[in-house]
């Protein structure tokens, strides 16, 4: 057969088509390869793909159930058990201490000697005193007889109206000053014998103030002693705290047994705030008695219970505010599941206690965020507690 003309192109149509038109042969076999390829590497994409995304994770928080009751104020003091009496023993004369019979712990009893001072000047002041109070007497007695013996004359004219009167004046000046000078003597053997200084009570020594070889004022304290039978639990209640303080309820316990508590009744309460603290101090006494170590470290808790409306308390993290007010998160449940959606509610606050706010305003049961509520948002949908590990075990599980 003969080579086809069409137009002014000619050529064999017995001749293969790749030796017609080789470029567009090339073009077209490229282009094939290019489309299996791709057709291929997003078939191998999507069979290693999941089937489809994962669903986001819920928020979990902590939550807190409101529950209603009368407002109640704890507030804790720290202070000391003290003995109810305790005298500082104290010389009535001044002098250098010769000697201290005593011990800090040691008992004592009414009457046992307990410091001694130097009595050589006082033995000195007594004899003094002895002396002059003979010579006081002698001349008393030298002045009665002088008054007898006139009065007996007087009736013979022997002697005077006046000399019988300055006789008399005599005689009762003398026996005045024989008087005094007994009393001088009485006070020297006194003081004397305040040379020894002896327990006014029976107790136990808490404090030592003076030492041997020590020059001792008149009424400087030298020896304490404590009852240790009426212990007390002393503490400084702030003065914004008086009025509450007075009406509640006390129960303490020792930092040596934290776990023991006991009750006690309010004693005493300063009526004038110190100086220096600005606070008032409190004694309180076991209601039942007890032997306490004196000297130990005690914790006070005072609860009042108001009478007035009933409160919520809840942590204070979980306050917030809506429009200047303060507000909770609320979180409603959706169905049965421990998940729910957030709200901004606001409620009234009346008062804190620490780390605690009461509140009123909302329902009884419902559950408020304590934790995270900067992060919160109306509609937010959050998991409970209870929603997380139940998330937890179906991981688990798969």
């Amino acid at each position: 057969m003969g080579p086809t003309v069409c137009g002014s192109f000619a050529y064999d149509a017995m001749r293969p088509p790749d030796t017609l038109f080789p470029d567009r042969v090339t073009t077209v076999n490229t282009s094939l390869a290019t489309a299996f390829l791709s057709v291929a590497v997003i078939t191998l994409l999507a069979a290693c793909s999941p089937d489809k995304p994962p669903p986001e994770a819920l928020r979990v928080v902590r939550a807190a159930e409101i529950r209603y009751d009368k407002s109640r104020e704890t507030n804790r003091y720290t202070g000391t058990v003290q003995a109810r009496h305790e005298v500082d023993e104290a010389f009535r004369v001044g002098g250098k201490m010769l000697a201290r019979k005593v011990d800090v712990g040691q008992p004592v009893r009414e009457g046992d000697v307990l410091a001694v001072l130097d009595d050589t000047d006082f033995r000195l002041a007594e004899d003094a005193a002895r002396q002059q109070s003979i010579a006081a007497a002698t001349q008393a007695r030298q002045a009665e007889s002088d008054r007898q013996r006139n009065e007996s004359l007087i009736g013979d004219g022997a002697v005077s109206t006046s000399d019988d009167e300055q006789t008399r004046t005599g005689a009762v000046r003398a026996k005045a000053a024989a008087e005094a000078a007994a009393r001088q003597l009485e006070l020297a053997r006194n003081r004397l014998k305040y040379t020894v200084l002896r327990a006014s009570r029976s107790g136990v020594v808490t404090a030592v103030k003076a030492e041997s070889g020590q020059v001792v004022a008149e009424g400087q304290p030298v020896v304490s002693i404590a009852n240790p039978g009426e212990p007390e639990i002393v503490v400084d209640v702030p003065e914004d705290h008086v009025a509450s303080f007075k009406t509640a309820r006390y129960a303490a316990s020792l930092a040596a047994a934290p776990d023991e508590t006991f009750d006690v009744a309010l004693r005493e309460l300063a009526p004038q705030a110190a100086a220096q603290t600005r606070t008032y101090r409190a004694r309180l006494k076991p209601v039942t008695a007890r032997q306490l170590p004196l000297g130990a470290t005690a914790t006070l808790v005072a609860n009042r219970t108001s009478g007035e409306q009933a409160v919520a308390m809840i942590p204070a993290s979980a306050i917030t505010q809506s429009k200047g007010q303060p507000a909770l998160w609320v979180v409603r449940r959706t169905g049965t599941e421990p998940v729910g959606i957030v709200e901004l509610t606001e409620v009234a606050v009346h008062g804190y206690r620490n780390d605690e706010v009461l509140v009123s305003g909302l329902p009884a049961g419902e559950l408020v965020v304590t934790a995270g509520v900067q992060k919160m948002a109306p509609g937010l949908r959050v998991a409970l507690p209870d929603a997380a590990r139940s998330e937890a075990s179906k991981q688990v599980t798969r």
